[in-house]
């Protein structure tokens, strides 16, 4: 069985310990913790202590999650509905605009929960950056299944 994983990246506007920025991590806290309750995030790795590779000269401040998933389709609802609905969707009140610039996340299968990394979350996230949406790092709006087929979410 292929689990499914997610590497997000986005700057706030203001410094870590301003209050919008405090706004964001408690909005945050009760995503991740809808997504813990819902049983089908079955990992999040820490961000502490990582330091994003070189990248062109950007504002804000970075924020970064990487999580496994289950299932694409788990990963797809939680996204669009719930706690995380209402946070997108008040996402330009914290998180620095990038205009098509910048992409905020990427996607992969991975076998194994344990080989999941930030290293691999860089490298996938350049690749789409680089490629835009193939079988090995891909989006919501172009997935792939498990065997690399094109795959529509609903």
């Amino acid at each position: 069985m292929a689990f499914v994983s997610i590497y997000t990246v986005g700057r706030l506007r203001h410094p870590y310990d301003h209050p919008s920025s405090r706004e964001f991590y408690e909005k945050g806290f009760r995503v991740m913790r809808q997504a813990h309750i819902s049983g089908h995030m079955i990992s999040e790795l820490s961000s502490e202590g990582v330091t994003l590779p070189q990248e062109p000269e950007r504002k804000g401040y970075p924020v970064l999650t990487l999580t496994v998933w289950d299932k694409l389709e788990y990963l797809y609802r939680f996204t669009y509905s719930g706690k995380h609905s209402q946070a997108l969707q008040n996402r330009s009140k914290w998180m620095e605009l990038d205009h098509g610039n910048h992409f905020s996340y990427v996607i992969w299968w991975t076998e194994k929960v344990k080989d999941v990394s930030w290293e691999e979350a860089f490298r996938r996230y350049d690749h789409y950056l680089e490629h835009k949406a193939t079988p090995y790092a891909f989006d919501l709006k172009q997935a792939f299944d498990e065997s690399g087929k094109s795959y529509r979410l609903k």
